[in-house]
Parts: structure tokens; C-alpha cells; sequence
């Protein structure tokens, strides 16, 4: 028996997650899930739910869906939550809700929350938070007419998309951009890296 045959086999990583940004952002750092397999669930914020809870809630909500789905397996969910205040901003689905959110968000600081769950394969859950605030220039009605044109913040929380043509109204960041994007890649590598999971040879 060969050293490889005689040893354990590799945990799977399924992402629970539908967003094509958290497959990219993984990749980056050379972590290619083996299924991505997303969750289903009510995303709705619960009465007096504040921004950083709801991120977390979600986040574990996500992973404990999946992994009933796929037991022995490593399973990464994320939820990304904009927040002003107490407020948290919705996923922007029509253009009304998009420039709601960009007339709140402009010209002032507001933080984005992301929540990274974890589920391992001995079914303990791992979490991990991250907090980044983020800075607005006040935009014109011009400039959010434009931004609205392009359709980029369709889907996204907050109304924005800090990677694509929003970069131009963001002229600070303090602390991690590739939370903003949708995933704190160095709090998830050091989440899966620490609990022992193994990323796929090649």
C-alpha cells in the first residue's frame, strides 16, 4: 500500500453560497471549492436584528442548510450586510431600492459586515466576523443616474458594488476590501487553514 493509499481522505469543501464574486475572491488565494452547492433560506432581518448579528445569523443559517446535505465535508458560508447605524440596507432587487440606498449611503461612513460560517466535518461550527468601514463621497443626481444605468448594483447589498464602477465614489476604505467584495479572504483561509482543512493538490 502506497503512503497516498494508506492515507485519509481529503475532506470536501462545499461553498454555500451562489455568488460567482465568493468562487473568484477563493480562487485568488488558490482555494477552488469542490461543489458549490447554495443555500435556500429566509433572509429576512428579525424584529430590532442589528447589522452585525444579522451577518452572523445568516452566515451559520447558510453552512447548517448545506451541511445537512453533505456530511464528512467542510462547508463555507458567508453573508455580507451593509449597515448605517442600526439600520441594515437591503439587497438591492429594482432600481427604486438601489437609489434609496445611494442617497443614504452618500456623501457619509457606513460599515459592512461580513459573517463567515463554517461547518466541519465532525459537524462543529466555526465563525469567524469582519468589520470594514467604508466612505462615501456625496454624489450627485447625475452621478447616481449613470450608476443606476448600469445595472452593476442589481443583487448587491447596499445598492453598490465596490469592484466595479462604484470604486469612483469610495475614497476610503479602513479595513478589509475583499470583505466589501463579499468574503474576508484573509479570516476564511485562516478559518479552513486552522481547522484543519486541506485544499485540493494542483
Amino acid at each position: 500500500m502506497s503512503p497516498a493509499e494508506g492515507a485519509p481522505a481529503r475532506a470536501r469543501l462545499i461553498l454555500a453560497s451562489a455568488s460567482p464574486r465568493r468562487v473568484d475572491l477563493l480562487a485568488q488565494v488558490g482555494i477552488v471549492p469542490d461543489a458549490v452547492d447554495p443555500a435556500d433560506i429566509d433572509e429576512t432581518p428579525l424584529p430590532r436584528e442589528l447589522p452585525r448579528q444579522h451577518a452572523e445569523r445568516l452566515a451559520a443559517a447558510k453552512a447548517h442548510a448545506v451541511a445537512a446535505r453533505h456530511p464528512g465535508a467542510f462547508v463555507l458560508a458567508a453573508d455580507t450586510v451593509v449597515g448605517v447605524g442600526r439600520r441594515i440596507l437591503p439587497k438591492a432587487e429594482d432600481e427604486a431600492t438601489a437609489r434609496a440606498c445611494l442617497d443614504l449611503l452618500s456623501g457619509r461612513r457606513h460599515r459592512v459586515y461580513g459573517g463567515i460560517a463554517l461547518v466541519c466535518p465532525d459537524g462543529t461550527l466555526r465563525r469567524r466576523t469582519v468589520m470594514t468601514m467604508v466612505a462615501f463621497k456625496r454624489l450627485s443626481r447625475a452621478e447616481t443616474d449613470a450608476y443606476l444605468a448600469g445595472g452593476e448594483w442589481r443583487g448587491k447589498a447596499g445598492g453598490y458594488a465596490v469592484q466595479g464602477a462604484a470604486a469612483a465614489f469610495v475614497p476610503a476604505i479602513n479595513g478589509s476590501y475583499s470583505n466589501v467584495v463579499g468574503l474576508a479572504l484573509c479570516e476564511t483561509v485562516g478559518l479552513l487553514h486552522g481547522n484543519g482543512f486541506v485544499a485540493a493538490p494542483g
